[in-house]
């Protein structure tokens, strides 16, 4: 398949918004109840929240263009971008998402793959993510992609306090 990777910048913010909604709801729809799910999209993917995390020099997101076409996103953070001190030197890989009609074409490997050879590049020794305890498609490919269970932290979508397990990759 034909792809490139394009970093993300605040001119491409509308578009991450909308991509950011859609592979959210699409992913943990049937674990959220309705409320909780309006309440996280409108309020974490909102354009000025999304916008200061592009200009977070320790964030950084990219698009998966598929034929001139966004299949997916990622994001990585450093440093004080990241959700938790999991580790020193280490790289979290906080946003993974395909949009459905991209799923299931190894694209998934594509972005992780890159997050991981950006950890490397950089001369970051551990990479780490979060995981929704229920989302047991994604803890295979983690566990696939060398991630093992360290951890775990609430994740808050709206009222509800779900549980991630943060999975480890020793890069060295």
């Amino acid at each position: 398949m034909d792809y490139t990777i394009k970093p993300i910048t605040t001119e491409d913010v509308k578009e991450l918004q909308k991509v950011s909604r859609e592979t959210f709801k699409d992913t943990f729809d049937e674990y959220t109840a309705p409320d909780d799910m309006k309440r996280f999209l409108k309020e974490d993917y909102e354009t000025g929240k999304l916008i200061k995390e592009i200009e977070n020099s320790n964030s950084r997101f990219f698009f998966l263009m598929v034929h001139d076409e966004v299949a997916g996103y990622l994001k990585i953070n450093v440093g004080d971008a990241q959700t938790e001190h999991l580790k020193e030197n280490a790289l979290e890989v906080e946003r993974i998402y395909l949009l459905p009609s991209f799923q299931h074409k190894g694209l998934g490997n594509v972005l992780l793959d890159y997050a991981e050879d950006t950890a490397k590049k950089e001369g970051y020794d551990y990479m780490w993510l979060g995981v929704y305890e229920k989302n047991i498609n994604a803890q295979h490919f983690y566990k696939r992609h060398g991630f093992e269970g360290v951890s775990e932290h609430t994740f808050q979508v709206g009222s509800d306090p779900q549980t991630d397990w943060l999975l480890l990759k020793n890069l060295r």
